[in-house]
């Protein structure tokens, strides 16, 4: 141990700086001796990293591929706000609001509607965890990369998990959906709404009705569609619903909202076994949120105060717009950009235009060229993010997103002139 010296030790030196300012006393008189001992420097193993020496710098970019989007100076605004304790009244209030900002987005009237500390996937795992139970039947659409990751999720639990696998660019009909539930008998339906490696925005009508006739609940991903397309969460029979705060909301990834009916509640709350995660536990959330009809919320965990800011300022901003002009909005861009792509003769994946996702787009990759190329020709030439395929379609697509506050005419040309410059400037093979 060594004796402190303001002379050579830079933390007390910086400490005696801020505590006492222009008040000329000695560090000594400050500090006690006792505080002044330290382990010789030189004992430490790890250095401090020399990076951390420089300032932060974060490029400004077009962020154009399936997620996360741009975040406008509004809601960058909106998560400067100070922090504040997690459970202190404001916050509450501004749950409270979060909330109804959700039913709203969701088009639900569920009391038990709330917004998950983590990404999707958070989400994801918070309907699967407490809606099955090991040995439970699950059936999953699988049409993309989402469909396969619930499968596993679920599998994860110990469920009996059975698939119904559609094409890539298609969909599954009520009739293939309602022959896998009689053969099944599942307890949960998986489908995404917008299966956003495929570019697939999936019909829902009467597949909440066919599910309820076979005891059965449905689960929507709306990750990728809400927002950028019309969800009745309640008419149209979702049980569980969720979405993310990085795509259409253009909210900083990392808090994802979701929604459970009252039929859904009834199962979870009455299950045999405790869920598997304490973290994504529904009965403990549930109170958290104060949607359980308790007096007095216990705390669970704490919430990520300054994304609530961010997300309530982004459904503010929808308020404002309106959510059935949203959907008009997003359907509008994405035919004018469709439209131009095919002008530049560029395929769009999927064919039928009523299956096409509002949000993300997903283009054929175009013959002779490496698409890995032009996705880096367009970022280093035009500081714009587009991205390749995910999952089953890796290889096969480019996406392109234009959700929320990107989805104009003006960042659709943006796209369509980045891509004409990388499809005439990027090597292109004579095969």
């Amino acid at each position: 141990m060594a004796q402190c010296d303001l002379s050579n030790c830079q933390t007390c030196k910086s400490l005696y700086l801020y505590e006492i300012q222009d008040k000329p006393r000695s560090p000594c008189a400050v500090f006690p001796t006792a505080i002044h001992t330290f382990v010789d420097m030189s004992s430490l193993a790890v250095s401090p990293p020399e990076r951390l020496r420089t300032p932060l710098m974060v490029p400004q970019r077009h962020m154009f591929g399936p997620g996360p989007s741009n975040v406008p100076p509004r809601i960058l605004r909106a998560g400067a706000n100070p922090v504040i304790g997690h459970m202190h009244p404001e916050i509450l209030e501004i749950m409270a609001d979060i909330q109804g900002g959700i039913q709203y987005l969701f088009q639900t009237r569920n009391p038990v509607t709330l917004v998950l500390s983590g990404t999707g996937h958070t989400a994801m795992e918070c309907a699967i965890f407490n809606a099955v139970e090991a040995g439970d039947s699950v059936l999953v659409a699988v049409n993309g990369v989402w469909g396969e990751r619930a499968a596993d999720i679920a599998e994860r639990i110990g469920a009996r998990v059975n698939t119904i696998v559609g094409s890539l660019g298609g969909f599954f009909t009520n009739a293939e959906i309602e022959e896998a539930l009689i053969k099944h008998r599942p307890v949960l339906f998986f489908l995404a709404h917008g299966e956003s490696s495929t570019g697939v925005l999936h019909p829902l009508d009467g597949i909440g009705q066919l599910c309820h006739k076979y005891d059965c609940l449905f689960l929507v991903d709306s990750v990728a569609s809400i927002g950028g397309a019309p969800v009745y969460m309640d008419e149209q029979g979702i049980d569980i619903l969720y979405t993310a705060s990085q795509k259409v909301l253009n909210v900083p990834p990392g808090i994802a909202p979701i929604s459970f009916s009252e039929r859904a509640c009834r199962k979870i709350f009455n299950r045999r076994t405790k869920p598997v995660s304490f973290f994504l536990d529904l009965s403990l959330l549930s109170n958290y949120w104060g949607c359980d009809g308790k007096a007095t919320r216990m705390y669970h965990h704490t919430g990520p105060v300054s994304a609530f800011y961010s997300l309530r300022e982004s459904l503010a901003i929808l308020v404002e717009e309106g959510l059935e002009s949203s959907w008009k909005r997003h359907t509008n861009v994405t035919e004018y950009f469709h439209t131009g792509l095919e002008h530049m003769g560029l395929k769009l994946f999927v064919e039928d235009k009523a299956l096409r996702l509002p949000t993300v787009t997903t283009i054929v990759a175009p013959d002779g060229y490496d698409w890995k190329e032009i996705t880096a020709y367009v970022m280093k030439r035009h500081n714009l993010e587009i991205s390749g395929g995910l999952g089953p379609s890796a290889g096969m697509v480019l996406r392109v997103g234009l959700m929320g506050c990107n989805s104009s005419i003006t960042n659709a040309d943006l796209v369509l002139a980045a891509l004409r410059d990388a499809l005439t400037h990027c090597h292109k093979s004579k095969v």
